[in-house]
């Protein structure tokens, strides 16, 4: 802020009239030094106003404008600068906007001021396909030329919205889009100390004639006095819908007009309906549709969930073997996931190299191979995004050819469609990564198993550093024989849960859920487990549940039970009294290995692998269906063989439920057939 401008905040925080030098005239700033918002000067709240329309798009609502009476779309100067009739030496200029496609050697204005009897521009905004410009009026210093300052490379009519920065110091004119790096300008001529704006009018969205009128949608339009607005604008995380100062009516939903009356307004939406799989729902999809073909239902996008507008409510009635298919050997684990614009896929982990562990497309209603990856001893995948990287990261138990440890984190290559090595990481018989956001930053929790014959050994929390564009430690917590992490969130606090299996000498110990508090996480509630092998978190109306899968019991200090296989597995729920989890269910087990949660219609399921009854590894798996006040009451009978891992997956075809075997090469696709 340049010394006149801070003594004209002082004077106004102060409310003195105090002579700066002897014989000169009191004065006050021109305006007040908080943000003036100058759209909301030509669509006020008290009433309609005819060229204006307010359209929703990605979430955001903006204005369109009429280009038929750009005179009513205009406002005198006089309104903002009420102490006096001079435009500020230094300022910044918000805008928020949204250009559609324009043809390359148009121009139009964003704003102006313009002399009210003649055809003068004093100051204005004006952009082409790849060019902003930022014109004013240097009487004394340009003998009464208009001035341009020219920002190239600034594509703006990508059909995004955009939210842009023009700070203004003398001949320094800075110009930040969406709070990236700004672009400097040192203009020749600087910014007029004294640009007179006496008999002139504010005009948005043109120069008050057709020509060159805005045809896209506006946001934001606000003239910030005195300092730089960035710092303000860029503290958030949607960059490009930042806020500094936007009409109320564009930040309240539409309201219902009672009666007769019509909408101040006239409103519309871009209506957009998604096919397919489902589409994430965040901020900017909000007001979207979602069509799930699966489940024949309507669903809008409020900008966290979807909600259900027309469903047909189906119910399970039974499950039919789908696809059965080899793997390249017996499989530990399998992950579902979804590449965006490429398609559904599934990866197994695999036991022996080679041939390694493959990943399958889903391709004309089927799993197909897609690609082979160097893996050892597999023990399951797990799939996951930091920002626009996506990467898919394999837990190793076994060393490879060189007595190295490790396992390894791909990432996706866009252009060859495939995964590629990106980062190695030292791990001890690694059984699961979990992988999760705190905060906006990205974490990957690994579960050392053991590291020769000492089970209880640290596992380790990594961090995503942007900077390095790696994972590094970020804490250590000691373990037993882990075997899986789960992660999850409950309001604002988020939680991880370690299966601890085997200590040295027994199964029967504690597993832990930690919290993460003060950028860390800390022990929250210890749980006794015979052999943990799974946590799944799943949630039932406003109800929390976790359910845990115990493998086994053995203790060497005791008796050998009769059979140590035969074991309950428990369904815990959180008591928010209490705050903690308490158990609300156990369900008689055969060695089981994972629980897989999903719903069809409004009916909620969890499947077991049963992967060993003490005797033979033909179990059935069960599908148990929950009945409310009865829990979770068993429904169906799956034969499995060394079941390992249940996965459950939608596709527009149809739901499903796919299984991996960790004692033959093959995997199966069951399809829920409903009613």
């Amino acid at each position: 802020m340049s010394a006149v401008l801070l003594v004209w905040a002082v004077l106004l925080h102060l409310g003195t009239h105090q002579s700066l030098a002897r014989g000169r005239k009191s004065w006050e700033p021109c305006t007040d030094l908080h943000p003036l918002d100058i759209l909301a000067e030509v669509v006020p709240v008290n009433g309609a106003k005819n060229g204006i329309r307010m359209i929703q798009v990605q979430g955001a609502r903006g204005f369109q404008f009429s280009a038929m009476r750009p005179r009513f779309l205009s406002f005198p100067a006089s309104r903002m600068f009420i102490y006096c009739d001079l435009f500020p030496e230094e300022f910044s200029i918000v805008f928020t906007l949204k250009v559609f496609h324009m043809q390359s050697k148009r121009n139009e204005y964003i704003f102006t001021i313009l002399e009210e009897n003649s055809d003068t521009l004093l100051l204005g905004l004006r952009y082409s396909r790849n060019k902003l410009h930022f014109l004013f009026w240097s009487r004394e210093l340009s003998n009464g030329w208009q001035t341009q300052v020219t920002f190239r490379d600034v594509f703006l009519s990508d059909n995004q919205w955009h939210t842009l920065v023009l700070a203004v110091s003398r001949n320094s004119f800075s110009l930040t889009v969406d709070c990236s790096i700004p672009t400097d300008v040192i203009a020749d001529v600087p910014f007029p100390t004294s640009l007179t704006v006496t008999g002139s009018r504010f005009y948005v969205g043109s120069r008050r004639r057709r020509k060159g009128f805005f045809n896209g949608l506006l946001r934001q339009l606000v003239l910030l006095p005195g300092s730089d607005a960035t710092s303000r604008m860029c503290t958030g995380m949607n960059f490009n819908l930042a806020v500094l100062s936007i009409p109320q009516i564009l930040q309240d939903l539409p309201v219902k007009p009672v009666g007769n009356e019509l909408l101040k307004y006239p409103y519309e939406a871009d209506m957009k309906v998604t096919l397919g799989f489902s589409p994430r729902c965040t901020k900017s999809e909000s007001g979207q549709f979602w069509f799930n073909a699966a489940q024949k239902g309507l669903y809008l996008c409020n900008g966290k969930e979807w909600i259900s507008l027309i469903e047909i409510k189906e119910r399970l009635d039974y499950l039919e073997e789908y696809q059965s298919f080899a793997t390249n050997s017996e499989t530990m684990g399998i992950a579902v996931f979804i590449i965006p614009k490429v398609g559904l896929f599934a990866a197994t982990a695999n036991r022996y190299t080679p041939p390694g562990s493959a990943i399958y497309k889903w391709t004309d209603e089927k799993f197909v191979a897609y690609q082979n990856l160097p893996t050892y001893q597999a023990q399951s995948w797990e799939f996951f995004t930091v920002g626009k990287k996506i990467f898919l990261a394999v837990a190793n138990f076994e060393k490879n050819e060189n007595g190295q440890e490790l396992s390894v984190i791909y990432k996706w290559n866009h252009r060859k469609e495939k995964f590629v090595m990106y980062q190695r990481i030292s791990t001890f018989g690694a059984r699961d990564w979990e992988a999760f956001v705190i905060d906006g930053e990205a974490f990957l929790a690994v579960a050392n198993h053991r590291k020769g014959d000492n089970h209880n050994i640290d596992s380790v929390i990594y961090r995503w550093n942007s900077r390095t564009g790696l994972f590094e430690t970020n804490q250590t917590i000691p373990t037993s024989g882990a075997y899986d992490w789960e992660f999850f969130t409950i309001g604002p606090y988020a939680f991880l849960v370690v299966a601890n299996t085997f200590n040295g000498t027994s199964t029967r110990i504690y597993s832990h859920i930690y919290i993460w508090l003060s950028g860390a996480f800390q022990l929250f509630q210890s749980i006794l487990t015979f052999g943990a092998a799974d946590w799944e978190v799943f949630r039932i109306q406003d109800r929390v549940f976790l359910a845990v899968a115990n493998s086994h019991s053995y203790d060497s200090g005791t008796v050998a039970p009769n059979n140590y296989y035969a074991i309950n597995s428990s369904i815990y729920e959180l008591n928010v009294t209490a705050q903690m989890f308490v158990k609300f269910q156990d369900i008689l087990t055969y060695s089981a290995l994972d629980w897989e949660f999903f719903s069809v219609g409004e009916d909620y399921f969890l499947v077991v692998a049963n992967s060993f009854d003490g005797v033979t590894f033909s179990v059935n798996s069960i599908i148990y269906r929950w009945q409310g006040y009865e829990g979770f009451v068993a429904v169906h009978h799956l034969p499995t063989f060394g079941c390992r891992d249940w996965e459950a997956f939608n596709t527009t075809g149809g739901s499903y439920l796919m299984y991996s075997s960790a004692k033959e090469p093959l995997s199966r696709v069951l399809k829920l057939k409903t009613l």
